[in-house]
């Protein structure tokens, strides 16, 4: 091959190389260009949910269907209660926030309208088994009037309608809905350790053990007081996990006492220094562990055994295995008992 054919040869191969950067870098820059553009659609900063602003005030039921759990909240003559539960009211926050969020929601940027990448940004259809949450607002006439599936990816709201592939991302705010239990205001008890004065409890075998500190003692203080007072101490931790078990109440979930199909198998009744008496009783259900609670206080106020038994009183609660275990021990892992 001559020098000339060689050069010529060269100059072609760079001059279809420059050619293709520039089509690359072309095709880059649409890309881009499409990119910015592909979220924008005639809908950016409308309402979700159009003219709920007019029709929030007439909303009787709003349903929230999950893969794993649905739940119903419902308006009723005395506030909103959640329906699964047998009629527990529900937080005012919340329903607050909720009503509020999807009166203000609005759409953003467009995303997929491919179905099978709806589960990446929480948008499948949970009545298929997939990870959405599917809201639904019926009005006065029990009409439904909204429905919207809802997904969240970190702190970022999606949404679709429930008839249609299309996802927008969306701008605003909404309350905690993947678990019935934030709807619920479950902090029945307020006491601080400190305040424990005494507690008495009764196991499952009928033994009975009344243990007490002294005001301003530690959390292990703990001892067998009378008519126990001869009781030997076995464990200073056992006696004093049962006598400061009511501070660490903590429920998951509620029920009617009526819907209770078992007797109780455990008594433990704590006393503060200053008169509060919460007296609760233990249940093992084939659902689980449920607990019920009475408050009593000395004096003419009572408001903190007034608040207590608002909230809980014809109300079984759900409490962990590990709650129940505290509120029940044998009596025999706590002390030996004087023969």
């Amino acid at each position: 091959m001559s020098a000339t054919s060689a050069a010529y040869r060269r100059k072609s191969v760079l001059t279809l190389a420059g050619i293709a950067v520039g089509l690359w870098v072309i095709l880059g820059l649409t890309s881009l260009s499409n990119g910015a553009q592909g979220g924008a659609h005639d809908r950016l900063g409308e309402p979700v949910l159009e003219g709920f602003s007019e029709t929030r005030a007439d909303a009787q039921r709003i349903r929230f269907t999950l893969v794993d759990d649905s739940y119903t909240l419902v308006r009723s003559a005395s506030g909103w209660l959640l329906e699964e539960t047998g009629g527990y009211p529900i937080r005012a926050d919340r329903l607050s926030d909720l009503a509020g969020g999807l009166e203000t929601l609005a759409f953003d940027e467009r995303r997929t309208d491919d179905p099978y990448k709806h589960d990446r940004i929480g948008l499948g259809d949970p009545t298929e088994g997939r990870n959405g949450a599917l809201i639904e607002i019926f009005g006065s006439s029990g009409d439904l009037e909204n429905s919207l599936i809802i997904g969240r990816k970190n702190d970022t709201l999606y949404v679709r309608a429930p008839d249609d592939a299309q996802t927008y991302r969306a701008d605003g705010t909404l309350p905690p809905f993947y678990n019935r239990r934030g709807w619920l205001d479950l902090n029945i008890i307020n006491i601080d350790p400190s305040a424990i004065r005494s507690v008495r409890i009764m196991d499952a075998n009928g033994e009975m053990l009344y243990l007490r500190r002294a005001e301003g003692s530690d959390a292990r203080s703990f001892r067998p007081a009378p008519p126990n007072q001869d009781d030997v101490l076995i464990s200073r931790l056992a006696a004093s996990t049962t006598a400061l078990a009511a501070t660490r109440l903590s429920p998951s979930d509620v029920k009617p006492i009526s819907d209770l199909v078992s007797e109780p198998i455990a008594r433990h009744i704590s006393e503060t220094f200053d008169g509060l008496e919460v007296d609760l009783r233990a249940y093992r259900e084939p659902t689980g562990f449920w607990v019920t609670l009475r408050a009593v206080e000395a004096g003419e106020g009572a408001r903190r055994a007034e608040a207590i038994n608002e909230k809980a009183e014809g109300w079984a609660f759900r409490i962990t295995d590990y709650d129940f275990q505290d509120f029940t021990p044998a009596v025999s892992s706590i002390v030996e008992r004087a023969p």
